[in-house]
């Protein structure tokens, strides 16, 4: 037979303790016989002199309905005397010690319990009387079959417990009674703001075990006793809870029942409320929750699978937050049933809907990485609302309630948050709603510190940018005799322009409008000459890159002016193909200048090297079959041998004997920062084909990298 069994709450045991320890130093009981006295599946009550009851254990629960928290502290009375069957037999208990026989009782519910029990009088060295312990079973279950079958109704017949303070809602419930009273309808379904003040100012005084574990949402029984009980009750049932409270608040001598709405671990559950009777303060109502389990597994069984949980949330690598977000799910619902569909647009408009929810939706557990995280001093520092996650996020909060509205699984994102020293910490911040029928309370906030990573990313970002502008002066340093040339043309013809418009003036017969003319032409070459200065002055100077939207063909045309003399003065014939129509990419103009005149210089010095009667370079910039911009160079040189091909981009690889071997890396670098690919292959007809493509924003691609192929 199992013997486990989940019972009283940690405050019912604290009201025992006292009595327990008495009876041990008399030498009636063994020590911890309250904890075995849980595990019993026979009803054990214990009650004093007077008849008050001081322990009712986890099978008088099952036995009789009423929880134990509602017991302790009433009269037996109130389930009904200890007759037998008509006859009163307290007198001969006390005389003989000892008495066994069927008693009538009277369930939660009011129906009638016959139970058999065994009662025995406790007495202390002196004779003086402990206490009377009660030991019972239902009168039917005298069989072993029937012990059995009893034992199964027991691990799935015990109630969720609370006792509630209602004292705090008294204004409020006295004001719903005015409205009764005055003949106006009161539905709690049609006024969802009472619902709410009603269940925030209703505070939890005592749970039991089992609410603990079915409601608690990994809170703990110290966290839940004081809190509204609001934040822990179903969301799919709070209405019925509040009209429960305003019907008993109503008539304190009523025991309403109401089937409950609940997804997860019970079938078909049962509530019960109603007003405690004295010793209990006026304002303390009880309430039951009664259901069959689904979950088959035995409470041990269901404890030790909790507590593996626990273990293994409390040591993943990763800050984790569990979070009650029901609350917001209840506003969605009825955002929802109102036809809003466009949340963002709706919070946009109405931000404190925002502010509030940072309010109402609850951390109700963390793990250790989470209090390292935040600087925190232990786990509690970090159990409340979530207000304090969004601190350094402005928009943060709307955008993890937009996803929630639109039925995401996940959101992840980049953000920062505030620790509570003040450091401003850079993490990976994930959000995993549930999905019915997974419990809705158990929304999952994981952070990763990044600050290092990102710190290591803004390095080598600087080491790229670094290298990418050594590559650009070695650039500038081979085109020097071309960017010489370009810059000589125009100073020569204002040299010319200059001279002549000097002799001009020396007439006596002047010409203003010949003057005018050659001035005119000074100035146009000052600016061309100041354009191609700007120009080497950008590929020149260091710089962060910067992402902007730019037309392809426009960094060609500008590359293009680069090595103009050179293509002329070796008599090479270029042919330039500008596709129509291209989409804009994002990149740095700089950079990808860069790359197209590498490419351009390596095709140059390739043909020259090859001794070719007729040299030609192709450029051709389009759309590739995944929707990238793609560009080209084609030349009719020798190629790239072949053992070599697979090289080419590898750190200080290089085909000349001068080389440095870091244009082809610097270029892969860029265009994999641009998100894009680079390769190079050789042409059937001789010569090499080098082309990159660059992502259009918006329209998905395959990973990044290279290929030779």
């Amino acid at each position: 037979m199992q013997a486990a069994r989940a019972a009283t709450t940690d405050g019912i045991r604290r009201q025992m303790t006292n009595l327990f320890q008495r009876a041990t130093a008399a030498g009636h009981v063994y020590p911890h016989a309250m904890e075995l006295a849980d595990l019993a599946s026979e009803s054990i009550i214990v009650s004093d002199a007077l008849g008050v009851i001081r322990y009712w254990n986890a099978a008088s629960e099952a036995l009789y309905g009423w929880p134990a928290m509602a017991m302790v502290g009433q009269s037996v009375q109130t389930i009904g005397s200890l007759a037998h069957s008509g006859t009163d037999h307290f007198s001969a208990l006390l005389r003989e010690g000892r008495w066994e026989g069927v008693v009538h009782r009277r369930g939660l519910t009011g129906t009638a319990v016959v139970a058999a029990v065994r009662q025995i009088v406790r007495r202390d060295t002196a004779g003086a009387l402990l206490d009377i312990v009660e030991l019972g079973r239902n009168a039917g279950s005298l069989t072993e079959t029937a012990y059995l079958r009893m034992d199964a109704e027991l691990q799935s017949s015990l109630a969720a417990s609370w006792e509630l303070d209602t004292t705090p809602a008294h204004p409020l419930l006295d004001a719903i009674a005015e409205h009764r009273r005055g003949g106006a309808s009161v539905d709690l379904n049609q006024h969802p703001d009472w619902v709410d003040r009603l269940l925030t100012a209703t505070r939890i005084m005592a749970v039991n075990d089992r609410a603990v574990r079915m409601f608690g949402a990994h809170a703990g029984y110290e966290q839940m006793i004081g809190k509204p009980i609001g934040d822990f009750w179903p969301a799919e049932s709070r209405s019925l809870l509040a009209s429960l409270l305003e019907r008993v608040a109503s008539d304190r001598t009523r025991l309403e029942t109401d089937r409950m709405i609940l997804s997860g671990s019970l079938r078909n559950p049962i509530v019960k409320a109603w007003h405690s009777a004295e010793p209990k303060p006026p304002g303390t109502v009880f309430v039951t929750i009664n259901g069959v389990s689904n979950d088959d597994r035995t409470t041990w069984e269901l404890r030790a699978s909790e507590e593996r949980y626990r273990q293994l949330v409390q040591y993943l690598p990763t800050a984790l937050w569990q979070v009650d977000s029901r609350r917001a799910g209840e506003a969605f619902d009825q955002l929802k049933a109102n036809g809003v569909r466009d949340i963002a647009g709706h919070l946009e408009r109405n931000p404190d809907l925002v502010e509030h929810a940072k309010d109402v939706v609850r951390v109700t557990d963390v793990n250790r990485d989470a209090v390292s995280l935040f600087r925190a001093h232990n786990p509690a520092d970090l159990i409340k609302p979530v207000r304090y996650i969004f601190a350094a996020a402005p928009g943060l909060a709307e955008r993890v309630m937009v996803a929630h509205f639109e039925g995401r699984r996940n959101l992840i994102e980049e953000t920062r948050i505030r620790a509570f020293d003040g450091a401003i910490i850079d993490v990976l911040f994930t959000v995993t709603y549930p999905v019915p029928p997974e419990q809705l309370d158990n929304t999952f906030i994981t952070m990763q510190d990044i600050s290092e990573r990102l710190n290591a990313e803004q390095q080598l970002r600087k080491l790229q940018a670094d290298l990418s502008h050594a590559g650009r002066i070695a650039t500038l340093g081979e085109l020097a005799t071309s960017i010489a040339h370009e810059i000589n043309q125009p100073l020569a013809a204002i040299v010319t322009n200059g001279e002549t418009s000097l002799r001009w003036l020396a007439r006596a017969d002047q010409n203003t409008e010949k003057v005018t003319q050659l001035t005119s032409r000074i100035v146009s070459n000052a600016r061309r000459a100041s354009d191609i200065i700007h120009r080497i002055r950008g590929m020149a100077a260091k710089h962060e890159p910067e992402k902007r939207l730019i037309d392809l063909n426009e960094v060609l045309e500008e590359a293009l002016l680069f090595i103009r003399h050179d293509i002329d003065s070796k008599a090479i014939i270029l042919s330039a193909n500008f596709g129509a129509d291209l989409p804009k990419v994002l990149g740095d103009r700089i950079q990808l200048q860069q790359v197209i005149i590498n490419l351009l210089v390596n095709s140059i010095q390739a043909i020259v090297q090859s001794g070719q009667p007729i040299r030609r370079i192709d450029v051709k910039t389009s759309i590739d079959d995944e929707g990238s911009v793609a560009l080209s160079v084609f030349d009719n040189g020798p190629g790239v041998p072949g053992a070599d091909l697979s090289r080419v981009f590898d750190s200080f690889f290089s085909t000349k004997d001068a080389g440095l071997g870091i244009g082809l890396t610097i270029c892969q670098s860029i265009i994999t920062a641009h998100g894009g690919r680079i390769a190079g292959t050789n042409r059937q007809k001789g010569g090499a084909h080098f082309h990159f493509t660059v992502p259009v924003p918006g329209v998905s691609s395959s990973e990044p990298g290279h290929a030779t192929s």
